[in-house]
């Protein structure tokens, strides 16, 4: 019977072309792929402008998988550890920052471009409802927190 060996793994940070991090992720998978490297996850947060994040055992195996990807620009010395990024990891509410009272635009649906005022924020279902400014009778409608734009706080113009 052979003995099972766990090795622990770190979180190593590839420097990249600022708007480049998803398809440079992409890239470092079908390297590591092809090549058959321990990498063994490769995240591009949307926070984090310019840096794609990897877990992998050594950071010889990050150095290989990078080599050939255009835009990927160098590995950044040093390492992380899971619990240094986990807040990349959580996905945050959609509607996080909405409040009653704000005024929006909404971005995409039947009403995409209408103005309307925030009237309850629902964060277990990340929907909110408003009411059209431009609507003849006041109708309150429910949508998804994501498909609005936020244009101002409160109806004091508070930002």
């Amino acid at each position: 019977m052979g003995v099972i060996m766990t090795t622990e793994s770190a979180i190593f940070v590839v420097k990249t072309t600022a708007n480049q991090e998803r398809s440079v992720a992409n890239m470092i998978t079908l390297s590591a792929r092809k090549e058959h490297l321990d990498l063994r996850a490769i995240l591009a947060p949307d926070e984090l402008k310019g840096y794609v994040l990897i877990e992998a055992v050594s950071p010889g195996d990050v150095e290989q998988a990078i080599q050939t990807v255009p835009h990927a620009r160098a590995l950044v010395k040093g390492q992380s550890s899971i619990e240094e990024i986990s807040h990349f990891l959580t996905p945050k509410p959609t509607v996080t920052g909405i409040s009653e009272g704000a005024i929006i635009e909404i971005t995409s649906g039947p009403f995409k471009g209408e103005k309307a005022r925030v009237k309850r924020v629902d964060e277990g279902h990340e929907e909110i409802t408003v009411e059209l400014f431009d609507a003849v009778v006041p109708i309150p409608i429910t949508i998804r927190g994501d498909t609005v734009r936020v244009l101002r706080k409160d109806e004091e113009g508070n930002v």
